[in-house]
């Protein structure tokens, strides 16, 4: 049987041991209420704020205005606008006169349109406009969707990237030169392209660079490869 604790219960103040002394007691309802829940959701919304700066977090905000879920219920224009000038260079002047009325208009059509109802998220919402011919009917709100869209790629792939550049840049390597560390990099991130080639259309390719006096040994496959590196070189 799982013992039931008595929220009201009195138990002594734990962690202060001159308040201890002393006698305090606080409830058991304050110690899980104030000392354990509250604590955890402090330290939640620290991390948070410590991992998502004011400018990633008012974007998350303005991407989820689109949000198709619940007949568009967190929809606002005013968000959407910002989402918008966070974009300079996919909006010009003259599209941002265009968009406050384009997205009254469309907010105003998809809500009615017997369509839309049982769209649940954003690229299933892109391929509905696209069905229905919205997206050109709409093309600025489009472009704010496939913004939405492309954004968790985008960041998966920087943050890749910055992986990336802590393993190859060690503290052996920490003098390379920007370019070295390019080409160390773009070898290291595109590795499923580098793995088609042959090692021997490497080597092939590293003695064709200038006259060497001395010779890489003889290749395995030396009349396919040569050939191959030929064509590669033309």
């Amino acid at each position: 049987m799982i013992p039931v604790i008595d929220m009201e219960d009195s138990i002594a103040i734990r962690g202060n041991a001159r308040r201890s002394r002393r006698g305090q007691t606080i409830t058991n309802f304050h110690h899980y209420r104030v000392e354990i829940f509250f604590e955890v959701v402090d330290l939640i919304i620290q991390e948070m704020n410590n991992r998502f700066s004011e400018v990633s977090t008012e974007l998350l905000s303005c991407i989820a205005c689109l949000d198709p879920k619940s007949s568009f219920s967190q929809f606002n224009v005013q968000k959407l606008l910002r989402l918008a000038d966070l974009y300079p260079e996919d909006f010009s002047s003259n599209d941002y006169l265009y968009l406050e009325s384009q997205l009254r208009n469309y907010i105003y059509n998809v809500q009615r349109d017997p369509q839309f109802p049982e769209v649940g998220d954003l690229g299933s919402l892109a391929q509905q406009m696209v069905k229905t011919g919205k997206n050109t009917v709409f093309p600025l709100v489009y472009r704010l969707i496939q913004l939405a869209l492309v954004l968790p790629v985008v960041t998966a792939s920087v943050e890749r990237v910055f992986s990336a550049m802590n393993i190859v840049k060690t503290d052996l390597r920490n003098k390379m030169g920007d370019e070295w560390m390019n080409d160390c990099l773009v070898v290291y991130i595109e590795k499923d392209i580098f793995a088609t080639i042959e090692n021997e259309q490497i080597l092939q390719r590293f003695q064709w660079m200038k006259t060497r006096r001395m010779q890489l040994p003889p290749l395995r496959y030396s009349s396919a490869t040569t050939t191959n590196t030929s064509s590669v070189n033309q």
